[in-house]
């Protein structure tokens, strides 16, 4: 038995609950930590995942599905990890925290009790010891009052008197000493019992109190150590599942999947350029030699002359003759703003863009014919936005078919409340208590108006759809020839989507609008024509429909008259002198570094 080890029994109760309270400290870490891995997780994912702000910014590509797929079983992960935690907080640190407190309660009563139980021990073995020391000194004087009576009794000299009182004195002093004696007995009788029961029952009992005390503190020790382990455990299956998912999601990416997205993302529907022919720019150098004679040079000369002059009105001569003026309507309001539908209405398109261009080309002091001109084509690129001609073929054809399927979607969704209108409106004839059926009639006509609406344009973005799957069907039969002169004109394209299926219109040069000229184009046009700067050649057909833009021919030779200013459009030049822009893109541009206007045309 340990009855003499309070002490030591007391530091080990404190040494037991300092481990519980280190543990505790231990799972709150572990707590932190799994906190901040899972919140460091979800600001990873949130940092790599895509902000889909639009459609198009929506990923398509199997490789991007399945990094998405991962990181989305990712925040599920740290989900499961936030689990953990506040399984550990609830289940082993709260735990912990509120039986250490108990503990510590409970330990404190079971040593307040050992304290007392011994100071009740002290206390009468303090009584009994009082009690002895009380019998010894009365012993000691019954001794001497024994010894000065016997003393007194022998000698002769003393009086009887003197001899009665020392007897007196004995006697006194021997009762004395027997009530002492009595008192010490049952003072040490009840010490002996009081230890015994202290030793044998009090102490026992505390002591087995305060091994009941720190076995249950191991057992809830052992507690927390399985219920740690299965905070960790019970989330296995759904982790496992988040892991499978970043398997099946590595899985589920399909390289041929992706090329094929790349391939119809960027298909343009145009064709390759045909071969160059061979331009023999050494026949005018060797001409008089071949032929021999003077005449037969001037002969030559008069033909390139009657073929490439075109009047002489005022006498200026240039390379080929006199430049003509481009035929060009007024410059108005409605010609600016105006724009024609497939079936030949017009609907008027305002946008503030062109006359902004404008106002900033005159304010920065460049001159005015470039500003009005390129007022010109900005009106003409906005209103070809509409129906995606500024795009190639096969991503225009894309585009107008979503464009379809949207309107339709917009298209079924009012036809439904339509629908759900006119039974409305029955409901409320038939039951005039309901409400009142002219109060429907403004939302009808809304919604009618808005079927109206996007049936028309269905039809017009239709017919721009079937333009451009003529084209596309049509150059399955285009033939590429190495004459420049001969060019089978089936499936043209141009940045405004102007389609022709007749070689001739692509000939005859710009449409209707060039047939008048006006005052107005007079006061910004100049009398020189300027030089040309070198030559290019049509990689594409190109119709020129609208105004200040020039038609031109797969495998045509243009002189260039003005280089790309970064808008995409240079400006060229015909042999007869007809003058407009062409798109950039279009044209294989070669430029002559000596060339002062004089490029000889093959």
């Amino acid at each position: 038995r340990s009855w003499d080890q309070f002490d030591s029994l007391d530091k080990h109760t404190q040494w037991g609950i300092d481990f519980l309270e280190r543990y505790a400290k231990f799972v709150k870490e572990r707590i932190e930590i799994e906190q901040n891995y899972a919140k460091q997780l979800r600001n990873l994912v949130k940092k790599y995942c895509p902000k889909r702000s639009s459609k198009d910014e929506e990923p398509r590509f199997t490789s991007c599905i399945a990094f998405f797929n991962i990181l989305n079983e990712l925040n599920d992960y740290a989900g499961q990890r936030e689990v953990v935690a506040e399984e550990m907080a609830h289940r082993v640190y709260g735990e912990l925290m509120r039986y250490a407190h108990d503990l510590k309660t409970e330990r404190k009563m079971h040593l307040q009790e050992g304290r007392k139980a011994q100071q009740y021990l002290d206390m009468c073995w303090k009584q009994m010891d009082n009690s002895k020391k009380k019998f010894e000194r009365e012993c000691r004087e019954a001794e001497k009052a024994q010894q000065s009576y016997e003393r007194l009794d022998n000698d002769t000299n003393a009086t009887k008197a003197d001899v009665e009182k020392a007897k007196q004195q004995l006697n006194l002093r021997t009762h004395m000493a027997d009530e002492n004696k009595n008192e010490y007995a049952a003072q040490l009788q009840n010490f002996n019992g009081e230890q015994h029961k202290h030793f044998y029952v009090v102490i026992p009992q505390i002591y087995k109190q305060l091994q009941e005390m720190d076995e249950r503190r191991t057992i809830k020790l052992s507690e927390c150590y399985r219920g740690f382990a299965d905070s960790e455990r019970k989330v296995i299956p759904i982790i496992s599942k988040c892991l499978e998912g970043m398997i099946l999601a590595a899985k589920s990416v399909d390289e041929r999947r992706d090329s094929q997205m790349v391939v119809d993302s960027f298909k343009s529907g145009f064709e390759p350029p045909g071969d160059f022919p061979f331009e023999d720019y050494s026949q005018h150098i060797y001409r008089t030699i071949s032929d021999g004679t003077i005449s037969a040079s001037k002969q030559e000369s008069g033909k390139v002359d009657a073929k490439t002059t075109v009047g002489k009105a005022k006498g200026k001569l240039w390379l080929f003759g006199k430049k003509p003026k481009p035929q060009s309507p007024p410059l108005t309001p409605t010609s600016l703003f105006t724009s024609s539908t497939p079936n030949g209405s017009q609907f008027l398109t305002f946008s503030i863009e062109p006359v902004h261009y404008c106002m900033n080309e005159i304010k920065t002091g460049k001159p005015r014919i470039p500003s009005f001109r390129s007022l010109k084509r900005g009106v003409s690129l906005i209103m070809a936005l509409e129906d995606f001609s500024h795009l190639p073929p096969e991503q225009r054809r894309k585009k107008l078919q979503q464009r379809i399927d949207e309107l339709n979607r917009e298209l079924q969704k009012e036809s439904d409340q339509k629908e759900a209108l006119n039974k409305m409106k029955d409901v409320y004839e038939k039951n005039p208590q309901m409400g009142d059926p002219g109060s429907l009639q403004p939302k009808l006509a809304e919604t009618m108006n808005n079927i109206d609406r996007l049936r028309m344009e269905i039809h017009k973005n239709e017919a721009w759809l079937s333009e451009v799957e003529g084209k596309t069907g049509g150059r399955g039969d285009r033939r590429h020839s190495s004459d420049i002169n001969h060019l089978v004109t089936q499936g043209r394209e141009s940045p405004e989507g102007s389609y022709t299926d007749d070689a001739n219109q692509e000939v005859r040069g710009p449409p209707q609008q060039h047939g008048h000229h006006s005052e107005f184009d007079d006061e910004f046009e100049d009398d020189d024509p300027l030089p040309a700067i070198g030559h290019c050649k049509a990689i594409y057909p190109f119709d020129g429909h609208n105004e200040g833009t020039l038609a031109m021919k797969e495998g045509e030779v243009l002189y260039i008259i003005e280089e790309d200013k970064g808008d995409g459009w240079t400006r060229a030049r015909r042999q007869n002198g007809e003058e407009g822009y062409v798109p950039t893109s279009y044209i294989d541009v070669t430029l002559e570094k000596n060339s002062k206007g004089a490029v000889t045309y093959i």
